[in-house]
């Protein structure tokens, strides 16, 4: 593959706290660490080097990954360096899509890969680790239900219960044949084919199946994939779970930082609650909130707590309160000793929301480092683009605007009443200036009049360009089907497609390309073809 790269906002797809953010925006500074450059590193491994809870973090990967460790080398090596002082990790996360869903899932994980390696080329006396933080708490079910081949949508109908990594696939039988039956016929298709069956036709959970998709696509990388749903982690964060609910403190926190953001100009992604946390069993997972009698309720169940009998649960059994999207970022950095979290657009903008709760708490706030971005194409593409007198920068813009622009770059007529508006303005001053020697008050009607001429000369040279775009049908039409194909849906390609079309031509190919071009550190949208 090739690679060439653009600067995002010339994407007109990333919100304006994302772009200030790239850009060291001077308003922004006081809401994050470190910047996600090598200096801001090695700070932050400074700050990161009193991490205590290196063996109890290996013991539950171990665990966790069981004889899936026997044929993955390079994860059981990493699993071991955590035991070690000088290892750090890079950290992405993301929900539990099936068949990975859209592909940015994949490009998230590459990022993390790519960025352990710089890291290791800039210090190598030190470890750097990729990791993928399955969201195995997430219970919005129907955003991960889905996943989408050649534009066609492939659901996984069932009710959604609890949290979505103890749901089981064992109903998965046909969406899993309905995905297999989109890959064709080739060795790299039977390969996949091979791959999902095993992770989601064994009668595992949604969070292990999840585990031995990733762990195929990309153990050789040496990526630990981590299930945070475990009790012996909670452990470490219950001294927390108490102090927040009965303090709301990061309800206090994250609401004044939050505020200050609006005030700038800045937008925001969550609101943080009174209570930041679920209560969660194999069958619900519901919100916790406090009662105007000081009882704790866990809504829609009938379950209530004093204040004593909510913190002898919190300790009996951590694992039964589930941090929502406010608090399981502080979570992560507890249990891992961790860098930087690579995240989407607008998860970097709520990590911004987040790290005065992070000071109360003296956890140490990662480097924020937004996920590489990509469009994935071909020579053939490539050469349409160039034919049409296009730049992979200008095929960004709208559809309408790429047509008009061609029209008239090729026209053979001039298309603009520039000239004559010079003229007619010109004649105008002379009249404006005759009525108001007769009668000052007559400038305004003047005006109104030079107004609606205006609008007129405006809307025909609309029906000239209009006219003139049926010289130029079959380019037009050429510059719409290239629109369609690489923003399908009127989107980045990355937001809908599954990876599943590209792997079937590139194999385990793609995952090379994409960390070969991949930089992580350069904040460019790259375009690979």
């Amino acid at each position: 593959m090739k690679a060439t790269y653009i600067d995002y906002k010339d994407t007109n797809s990333f919100s304006k706290t994302l772009l200030a953010y790239l850009a060291a925006d001077e308003g922004l500074k006081e809401f994050y660490g470190n910047a996600p450059n090598f200096d801001g590193f090695a700070d932050q491994m400074k700050r990161k080097s009193s991490f205590a809870n290196r063996q109890l973090l290996v013991s539950s990967l171990k665990d966790q990954y069981g004889e899936l460790l026997k044929d993955s080398p390079e994860v059981a090596k990493n699993i071991e360096l955590l035991a070690q002082d000088n290892t750090f990790t890079v950290t992405t996360g993301h929900q539990l899509n099936i068949f990975t869903g859209p592909l940015y899932f994949i490009f998230k994980i590459v990022t993390a890969i790519r960025l352990a390696k710089d890291l290791k080329v800039q210090f190598p006396e030190k470890e750097f680790v990729p990791v993928y933080w399955m969201a195995t708490e997430d219970h919005d079910f129907e955003e991960i239900n889905n996943t989408r081949v050649y534009n066609k949508k492939i659901v996984w109908d069932v009710p959604g219960i609890s949290a979505t990594g103890r749901m089981k696939t064992d109903t998965m039988e046909a969406v899993v044949r309905q995905y297999i039956g989109m890959l064709g016929l080739s060795p790299n298709s039977s390969k996949l084919a091979s791959i999902v069956e095993e992770a989601y036709l064994r009668g595992r959970s949604l969070a292990e199946a999840t585990r031995v998709l990733v762990n195929a696509l990309f153990k050789e990388y040496g990526l630990i994939i981590v299930d945070a749903d475990r009790k012996e982690l909670k452990e470490l964060f219950a001294p927390i779970i108490k102090e927040d609910i009965l303090k709301e403190k990061s309800f206090h926190a994250i609401s004044k930082t939050s505020t200050l953001l609006e005030e700038k100009g800045f937008g925001t992604q969550v609101h943080a609650r009174e209570c930041n946390f679920f209560y969660l069993t194999d069958e619900f997972r519901e919100r916790i909130v406090k009662g105007e009698d000081g009882r704790y309720e866990v809504l829609h169940r009938d379950i209530f707590f004093s204040e004593e009998e909510l913190v002898a649960e919190i300790f009996r059994h951590p694992e039964r309160f589930s941090p929502n999207v406010v608090m399981r970022p502080l979570y992560q950095e507890l249990i891992l000793p961790n860098l930087a979290y690579i995240g989407g657009g607008a998860e970097i903008v709520y990590w911004l929301q987040l790290k005065a709760n992070f000071d109360q708490y003296k956890v140490p706030f990662p480097i924020l480092v937004p996920r590489n971005s990509a469009m994935i194409t071909d020579d053939t593409v490539a050469s349409k683009i160039y034919r049409l007198d296009l730049t992979f920068k200008s095929i960004f813009k709208p559809t309408a605007t790429l047509q008009n622009e061609y029209v008239r770059r090729h026209t053979t007529h001039r298309l603009n009443l520039r000239d004559e508006w010079m003229e007619f303005n010109a004649i105008f001053g002379k009249i404006k200036l005759r009525a108001h020697k007769i009668d000052a008050s007559l400038a305004p009607s003047t005006d109104a009049v030079k107004a609606r001429l205006k609008k007129a000369i405006n809307n025909l040279e609309k029906k000239l360009l209009k006219a003139d775009k049926r010289n130029h049908q079959e380019a037009l039409i050429q510059i719409e089907r290239l629109k369609d194909k690489l923003f399908p849906n009127g989107g980045l390609q990355e937001r809908s497609e599954n990876f599943a079309t590209l792997y079937i031509k590139y194999g385990d190919e793609l995952v090379r390309e994409l960390i070969k071009h991949f930089n992580p550190l350069e904040f460019k949208f790259t375009i690979l073809y």
